[in-house]
């Protein structure tokens, strides 16, 4: 282990930017559900923080949003150059510290979209039609078709990565023990699964467009969600999904409460990873 601490002012950058993703999913999720009950179009990130626009004080929670966004993204940039989560540097800390880089990116540029929305401009083209647009790009570069095909195959692996997550409770590692948080790990776990599957067919839509040489093939969250939506059950199944992704901002609203980080925590902090582990330890003695 590095004996790198946490800069003081990571961490409460840290849960500003979980409290911002919660705010994001919690309208994305909304959406979706309005739309699995009215059969019309669900939207992704994009439509969420136009939607934010539309409410009462909307510029200024663009503001507060977008801004947010950014504290997440600057964590995650941190949290991998510095190793703040104890990721290690063999083959499996790289590949998660990489992915920490990715999501810093992504969250980077959607906040950037909040502050275009806030001051009075469009925010850029939506999710889908981004999708599209950068695909497009990609494939236009030597060896664009491979490269996106890589890109597929990585966010399919995040995906997964998502749903592993949640179906194994992998984030009791980095949560605080507390009544509250273990009352709520259900619906932590249900969130990271659905947020996973989602993920995972976005990274489907990028690999069949590189297979097919057809940027068009690419789409966002909408794209997604439109795709659930036409199977048979669709509603229900978007439904469940919906849920799912109004669970996925309860996870993001735990992470800002009670996420630990190794790097800045005291000797008295607890995780429940640990509280399980000194309960199995002590029941093995008895």
């Amino acid at each position: 282990m590095s004996d790198t601490q946490a800069p003081g002012w990571v961490v409460p950058m840290m849960r500003a930017g979980y409290s911002a993703r919660a705010v994001v999913y919690l309208i994305v999720g909304g959406l979706a559900l309005s739309a699995a009950f009215s059969g019309g179009q669900a939207e992704g990130q994009s439509g969420a923080l136009e939607q934010l626009r539309a409410m009462p004080f909307g510029i200024f929670l663009l503001w507060i949003v977008g801004i947010g966004l950014w504290m997440y993204a600057v964590w995650r940039f941190f949290c991998a150059g510095m190793d703040l989560e104890d990721r290690g540097h063999d083959g499996e800390g790289t590949i998660a510290r990489i992915g920490q880089v990715v999501t810093g990116a992504i969250h980077f540029a959607l906040g950037l979209s909040a502050i275009r929305m806030a001051l009075g401009g469009s925010g850029g083209s939506g999710g889908d039609a981004q999708a599209e647009h950068w695909t497009s790009r990609l494939m236009s570069l030597p060896f664009g078709v491979w490269l996106v095909g890589a890109v597929g195959l990585i966010v399919i692996g995040a995906g997964l990565f998502y749903i592993h997550k949640g179906w194994k409770e992998k984030f009791r590692k980095y949560m605080r023990a507390t009544p509250r948080m273990e009352k709520l790990t259900p619906l932590a776990k249900a969130g990271l699964i659905s947020f996973g599957g989602v993920l995972a067919l976005v990274g489907l839509f990028v690999l069949f467009a590189a297979i097919n040489h057809d940027p068009e093939q690419a789409g966002g969250f909408g794209e997604a969600f439109a795709t659930i939506r036409s199977q048979p059950y669709g509603q229900v199944l978007l439904g469940i999904v919906a849920l799912g992704m109004v669970c996925y901002a309860v996870y993001n609203m735990l992470e800002a409460a009670y996420r630990v980080v190794p790097r800045a925590a005291g000797d008295d902090v607890m995780t429940m990873a640990q509280k399980a582990k000194a309960k199995a330890k002590a029941e093995g003695a008895l």
